[in-house]
């Protein structure tokens, strides 16, 4: 069965009130939003160079790759609020049929931002339909059927797709060539964690030390989704078992009770690398048996699992299969004993 996790970078939200401070801690502006500063700075220019030419032409279509929970959806809030544009929010599995991009498409206004999360998962019959609409701004569609069907093609309004994915290889070749703005966002360093857990505790008043700040950031897996989730889940340690201030005790009880490691791995990771070593030692496992093994789908492991502890050098892929590093053991052994 599979581990339930705390640390988790699908960002799933159990109630309104939670998805209300969700969105509040979200940047609407570069300077608001940290890290990323390669990405910032060419955005900041091509979005410049749009507005300065006033001509009526929308900004490039942007693709935003790379693991989960880096601020993929932040940084198309950030471009449309920018650009002073609408934004527009779907998803590859949302839309089944061509008709349903067709009605999303129709509706559109001039220099709008149509955002479409894991893009790598639009059904063929839609992606062929969204080419035309990208390239040229027009939109084909069949009116009628078998003798008396006919091709209709309708003029569509200059907007932006922007694009997000985990799984860039995953794109069909004609699709990813629309894309005249492409970047893959990378993992924070910790001082840059460091600012948004600050940030993130100012914007739920709550006071925080700078050692609680410095803690929190060491294990927040370099992903901003993650801090702020730990930062919410501290100070609600906070709030029940002290005086609401987060300091390094009551950051240090709090990561305990969620069994969040000094590198950040919670339980799952431990289980996972525990039963590749219990049942391989150092022998490479195929991924499919990994996913049996822990209980999870294939797709988990290469998405929320791996990145981070290859990012680590925990896992070593090879071409048999994934392997358990020396260092991993050495971690384990170390959580053992502490």
């Amino acid at each position: 069965m599979a581990i339930e996790r705390v640390i988790d970078n699908v960002s799933h939200q159990d109630d309104a009130e939670e998805q209300v401070i969700e969105v509040s801690l979200r940047p609407t502006s570069f300077q608001e939003y940290v890290g990323q500063e390669r990405l910032k700075r060419n955005l900041k220019i091509a979005i410049d160079a749009v507005k300065k030419r006033a001509d009526g032409t929308s900004l490039d279509h942007v693709l935003l790759y790379g693991p989960p929970g880096l601020g993929k959806t932040t940084m198309a809030n950030v471009i449309a609020h920018e650009l002073g544009a609408n934004l527009r929010v779907t998803s590859g599995p949302a839309i089944e049929r061509a008709g349903d991009l067709a009605s999303i498409l129709t509706n559109l206004q001039d220099g709008d931002v149509l955002f479409i999360d894991e893009i790598h998962r639009l059904r063929r019959a839609v992606e062929e339909i969204l080419y035309s609409a990208m390239e040229d701004y027009k939109l084909d569609i069949v009116i009628g059927k078998g003798p008396a069907a006919r091709s209709v093609r309708l003029d569509l309004p200059h907007f932006t797709v922007i694009g997000a994915t985990t799984r860039t290889g995953s794109l069909a070749g004609p699709l990813r060539d629309r894309f005249g703005i492409t970047h893959r966002l990378e993992y924070y360093k910790v001082p840059e964690i460091e600012q948004i857990v600050s940030r993130t505790a100012a914007i739920l008043n709550t006071e925080i030390k700078p050692e609680a700040t410095a803690l929190l950031a060491t294990r927040s897996r370099l992903t901003p989704r993650i801090a702020n989730r730990l930062t919410k889940r501290v100070r609600d340690f906070a709030d029940v078992n002290g005086d609401g201030i987060i300091d390094s005790e009551t950051a240090t009880r709090a990561l305990a009770l969620l069994e969040i490691d000094d590198l950040g791995l919670d339980p799952a990771d431990r289980n996972m690398l525990e039963l590749m070593l219990e049942n391989y030692e150092d022998r490479p496992v195929g991924l499919t048996t990994i996913a049996a093994l822990t209980g999870d789908e294939t797709t988990t492991i290469e998405d929320y699992y791996e990145p981070y502890l290859i990012q680590l050098g925990f896992i070593e892929k090879t071409p048999r299969g994934r392997r358990v590093t020396e260092k991993a053991k050495r971690h384990l052994e170390k959580i053992k004993t502490s």
